[in-house]
């Protein structure tokens, strides 16, 4: 593995003003957007003003040309504070924009980069369905050609920000039934054929709105393809290393953000005539709970390193790992930090029991944690006796 570098000066920078814009303008709204389940709107605006949704995304185009430490570096500050306003800008930055930008036609990104790195354009990645979860290749979603280009049938579903999106970027299958031949196609919301399905209640992430989108007879025109129509497997399996190390960036956020908020508790609370963090068993808890996030942050830090480095497809077992290590641990620290505060914890008044809600989902999106255990278990059995790293 390529070994860590020292955060340069305008890491430093970004990391400062994305924690000042966490902590004052993101915080204080995370309770609400919580409770009322809606989208983040004041953040995402002022999120798009720092430059925060085009991260990937040429100069030219009004991104800041970044890489993917500086993401990590943004979901995890975003993430301390409140998942669901991360998760909704990672998904913009991580998700769709690079995939207009590793992928997409001149014309392409010249038509919808602005917008997506501006906020104007509120886009979506629309893969899983109703019977291609994990197992994301038995998508059935169809594109048959036409003389002027595709139509698209099927339904996407647990799909990021579909219920507010303008623009989603959908998988289908565009070769003969039961090949595996995939397409990647940009399609309007407001298009005819396409419309929005539910809308899901969901246990945590109550900020980042998911939903399904239902295709019917959508015509899209042969410039609406990205990529080839066959390349849409290779999109995707190119986009997955960068989404688990972001993720694992995210987890390490929410769980600093559980610390921190168990540190405090755990100075000020007494029990029987002392602070409950002169305890041991509180102690070891806080202790364990530290190192594991440390941990984390060195493997997220050394896959976004070696990424930068041109090795991102290299990482398939590395951000596996780093997926899983990070969501359980997020799962692990947000759980106790509700265990130190107790009934409070258990309350809203404090962020830790929604920190614990968003944890769990963690485990289940990206790729679930059993669905890494799995990439990284084949990874090893096919590499020859006695490789490492």
């Amino acid at each position: 593995m390529t070994a860590i570098r020292e955060p340069t000066d305008e890491q430093r920078m970004l990391r400062d003003m994305v924690r000042a814009f966490a902590r004052e303008e993101v915080a204080p709204l995370a309770r609400t957007i919580d409770r009322e389940e809606r989208f983040p709107t004041e953040s995402w605006v002022r999120g798009a003003e720092l430059g925060l949704l085009g991260m990937a995304a040429p100069e030219a185009y009004g991104g800041t040309g970044l890489g993917l430490t500086e993401r990590c570096i943004v979901g995890e500050e975003l993430s301390a504070v409140c998942v669901s306003t991360a998760a909704t800008i990672l998904h913009q930055a991580d998700l769709v924009v690079p995939r207009l930008v590793r992928h997409g036609t001149p014309d392409q990104q010249a038509r919808w980069l602005p917008g997506l790195c501006d906020g104007s354009i509120i886009g979506c990645l629309a893969m899983t369905e109703p019977e291609a979860g994990s197992d994301v290749m038995s998508m059935r979603t169809r594109a048959t050609r036409t003389g002027t280009g595709w139509v698209l049938d099927g339904a996407k579903t647990f799909i990021t920000s579909a219920p507010v999106a303008d623009l989603a970027l959908v998988y289908a299958c565009t070769g003969p039934h039961g090949s595996r031949e995939l397409g990647l196609f940009a399609v309007e919301c407001d298009r005819e054929g396409i419309t929005r399905g539910r809308t899901f209640h969901k246990m945590g992430w109550h900020g980042s709105p998911t939903g399904e989108l239902v295709l019917d007879s959508c015509e899209v025109p042969e410039e609406n393809l990205i990529g080839a129509r066959d390349e849409g497997r290779a999109i995707m399996f190119a986009g997955l290393n960068s989404e688990r190390v972001v993720m694992a960036a995210e987890c390490v956020g929410l769980a600093q953000g559980a610390l921190d908020a168990a540190l405090a508790y755990a100075r000020q609370r007494r029990q029987f005539g002392r602070p409950i963090g002169d305890f041991q068993l509180i102690q070891g808890k806080l202790a364990t709970m530290y190192t594991e996030i440390e941990a984390c942050r060195a493997l997220v830090a050394q896959c976004a390193t070696a990424a930068d480095a041109g090795r991102e497809h290299e990482l398939t077992l590395q951000s596996a790992a780093c997926k899983l290590f990070g969501a359980d641990m997020a799962m692990r620290a947000s759980t106790e930090a509700v265990q130190i505060l107790g009934g409070y914890g258990y309350t809203d008044e404090f962020p830790v029991e929604r920190f614990m809600r968003d944890a769990k989902l963690m485990q289940i999106g990206g790729g679930t944690s059993e669905i890494q255990q799995h990439v990284i278990a084949r990874g090893l059995l096919r590499r020859s006796p006695g490789a490492s790293g």
